[in-house]
């Protein structure tokens, strides 16, 4: 896969002598690539990559596509330094942001970005009651195997409409996320997801017996802080995992990934998120 005038970043990793090894860097606004030297120890063959935006965030009509290769036996981490702020849209103009991967035989991608947070203002905070306040977030993960054969196609659209609100539909919980665990090398990390995520999640959804407190009412059960569904797709020979999370703090998804991810650290070097 090689760079394109359209690209705003492209980035190749190949083995060079028996090391993953950045060979290609380009970037340009509002992307900007930071490759570190010491993120992971000398004896981990990986490779960490920081995509960051100039400014810290993503203004109205901003593109933003990143090219990445992986060759055969590398292992890359593509992750940030914080959370990726869209700012409000002037004159209808939509923000992008894309990135098309390309990993090879035997090498790893584990893709670890923050949040992407939506501002209805540039001084938007959840204190100042921005929660779910925009109009339209569309984020679409394609995975494709060999001979092009999809693997995995999914979308998730949250959108304004008259008559209903995102922050109404969203019931309380203001963070959703995505997990895609897929590839021999993390077998034993799709069991431990799969099992775990099972218990927990059947402890919350038990059908419970009536509440009533002092006065004799009946209490709704508490909602829980963090819901999460996992399943799997795909062929199989070639069978990944998806894990959907909503949450009422960024928090509680940051602890969730920690500790679910945290076995990534021999083949990274570090642990995600930590």
């Amino acid at each position: 896969m090689e760079e394109t005038m359209a690209e705003t970043g492209y980035i190749a990793v190949e083995r060079v002598e028996g090391r993953s090894t950045v060979t290609r860097c380009f970037c340009k606004y509002p992307l900007k690539l930071i490759v570190p030297k010491k993120v992971a120890p000398s004896a981990t063959d990986a490779v960490w990559i920081y995509s960051i935006s100039y400014g810290g965030g993503i203004v109205s009509g901003d593109r933003v596509s990143c090219g990445l290769s992986v060759a055969d036996d590398c292992t890359v981490a593509l992750t940030t330094q914080a959370s990726t702020k869209v700012y409000k849209s002037v004159d209808s103009k939509c923000s992008e942001q894309a990135l098309e991967a390309r990993v090879g035989r035997n090498a790893f991608l584990a893709v670890i970005p923050d949040p992407v947070t939506c501002f209805s203002t540039a001084s938007g905070r959840h204190e100042s009651g921005e929660r779910w306040n925009f109009e339209l977030y569309k984020s679409t993960n394609h995975i494709f195997g060999e001979g092009h054969q999809p693997l995995f196609i999914d979308s998730i659209l949250l959108e304004e409409r008259s008559g209903t609100s995102i922050s109404k539909n969203m019931q309380g919980y203001q963070v959703i996320a995505m997990i895609i665990i897929m590839g021999p090398k993390l077998k034993h990390v799709q069991n431990q997801v799969l099992d775990e995520v099972k218990r927990m999640m059947s402890g919350h959804f038990r059908t419970p017996g009536p509440a009533t407190g002092r006065s004799g009412l009946k209490h709704e059960p508490k909602k829980p802080e963090l819901v999460a569904s996992c399943s799997t797709f795909g062929p199989k020979v070639q069978v990944g995992v998806v894990v959907r999370v909503a949450a009422m703090t960024t928090e509680s998804v940051y602890m969730f990934l920690r500790h679910h991810l945290a076995s990534l650290e021999p083949l990274l070097g570090a642990s995600p998120y930590r």
